[in-house]
């Protein structure tokens, strides 16, 4: 049986999306989520770039369509980012579970 490379290309970005999904849920820190966050991105913009590639799609919409998907990535990244420093600075940590514990000690 032969695998078309579409098809491979999107195993791969399903691979890189699972990763992120169980990377989002299962860390505890802050720069793990956005790591993981990254990884489903990444999975996204490899999917579309492949489907623009392997199709009769347009190869410049494909390539526009994952230039926003980085974009919105490096957007992501830096507000998360920021957001992490203003959390350290107040509470000296990033672990989500610490971060929770002090949200309900304050309420």
């Amino acid at each position: 049986m032969i695998i078309s490379p579409l098809t491979l290309f999107m195993l791969a970005a399903l691979a890189l999306m699972v990763i992120g999904l169980v990377g989002l849920i299962s860390r505890r820190t802050l720069v793990g989520m956005l790591i993981s966050v990254e990884m489903l991105l990444n999975g996204a913009g490899l999917s579309v770039v492949a489907a623009a590639k392997l199709t009769p799609a347009s190869d410049a919409v494909g390539q526009l369509a994952t230039l926003f998907i980085m974009g919105l990535a490096a957007a992501e990244a830096t507000l998360v980012l920021a957001m992490m420093v203003v959390v350290y600075r107040r509470f000296d940590t990033v672990a989500t579970e610490a971060l929770a514990t002090i949200k309900d000690a304050q309420s």
